[in-house]
């Protein structure tokens, strides 16, 4: 076994703090990384809160995970120790259903085995994610990082990137598609670099004015405060596709009418309370409303391969994993522009 440090929850809602734990030693199959970089999402604090539903304690989150291969199994075929390495949100699948055949193995039908907060495929032992000093994962699990890309800004890339990479690659977003995305945040930051580099006009939508020239900078052709009721009347039947990362509550019937016929609005985030809906604001220009979770392992790859190819890397303040608590407290204040990462190398001071 190998011992490891981290931070971890003890129990629900509770701050962060060390802990030790151990890690299996790597199989014929695995690939042991050490970890140097770790991104803070959204979802990280929502199962620390348990706010969607009974999680696992004590929780070590972390599913952005960026660092170095230093051991491979004796059949490891496709990665060598010093490989640049990430891995996101999936640690293992069933490998045998219709989903995992397909590479979609975020929707595996025996459930996938997810970074953290998740049970290994014995269904005994928890696994505990990122926030720590390395992690052990069969290599078909394991990212390529394109060399070009810095190890800290390419970290969130492994969930904010696939996450909205995939449904904009789904939706066949390219030159002559309109598409908007609600929210610029963590993760609608990187959709506007990711739709703009695949060629679409794209459009953000957002409460107030405040983040419109980074907007522009990260390659948005349009920015409109949703707080103005004109931006309502302006935009009906404009988009093609309306890609919604923000978890609040809000009017999606107002939204629907700024797609086209047979546009597409895709939920990224979720609201903790049920969104009523008006049937008419589908069948009124045959919409589709319609929902995305992350990406598969193919998916993932290509996406890395997009960002290497294009530049394109998060916007992150990189911190110390002591001020871990402080991070979720300002990511709960929407107070960080645009993603925080962890420098894991911390956790020896």
């Amino acid at each position: 076994m190998i011992e490891v440090k981290g931070y971890a929850a003890y129990k629900p809602k509770s701050e962060l703090s060390p802990y030790s734990f151990s890690r299996k030693d790597p199989g014929e199959h695995d690939v042991l990384i050490e970890i140097k970089y770790c991104g803070i999402c959204h979802s990280d604090i929502h199962q620390v809160q348990e706010d969607w539903g009974t999680a696992i304690f004590p929780m070590v989150p972390g599913h952005e995970i960026a660092g170095i291969v230093t051991k491979i199994g004796n059949k490891v075929t496709q990665y060598k120790v010093g490989d640049k390495v990430g891995v996101g949100c999936l640690v293992d699948s069933c490998r045998l259903c219709d989903s995992c055949e397909k590479n979609l193995e975020q929707f595996c039908e025996e459930g996938a085995t997810f970074t953290y907060n998740s049970l290994e495929r014995d269904t005994k032992n928890p696994t505990f994610g990122g926030y720590s000093e390395n992690i052990v994962v069969n290599e078909n699990y394991v990212l390529k990082i394109p060399d070009n890309l810095p190890l800290d800004a390419a970290a969130p890339l492994l969930c904010a990137g696939i996450t909205l990479y995939s449904p904009l690659k789904h939706w066949n977003i390219g030159p002559g598609k309109k598409v908007a995305i609600i929210g610029l945040g963590g993760i609608g930051h990187m959709g506007v670099k990711l739709a703009h580099a695949l060629g679409a006009e794209v459009t953000v939508l957002s409460h107030s004015l405040k983040k419109q020239e980074d907007a522009k900078r990260f390659g948005a052709n349009h920015f409109y405060a949703t707080s103005n009721p004109e931006t309502f009347k302006k935009l009906q039947k404009y988009f093609d596709v309306i890609i919604n990362t923000v978890s609040v509550e809000m009017n999606w019937d107002d939204y629907l009418k700024l797609l086209k016929i047979d546009g597409a609005m895709v939920l990224l985030g979720l609201p903790k309370n049920q969104i009523t809906l008006s049937p008419s604001s589908l069948t009124n220009g045959r919409k589709i409303l319609t929902g995305s979770l992350i990406g598969g392992i193919k998916e993932t790859q290509e996406m890395l391969n997009f960002c290497g190819k294009h530049n394109i890397t998060c916007e992150i303040e990189l911190i110390p994993i002591q001020k871990v608590n402080e991070a979720y407290e300002r990511v709960m204040k929407s107070d960080v522009r645009y993603r925080f990462v962890i420098d894991i190398a911390s956790l020896k001071k």
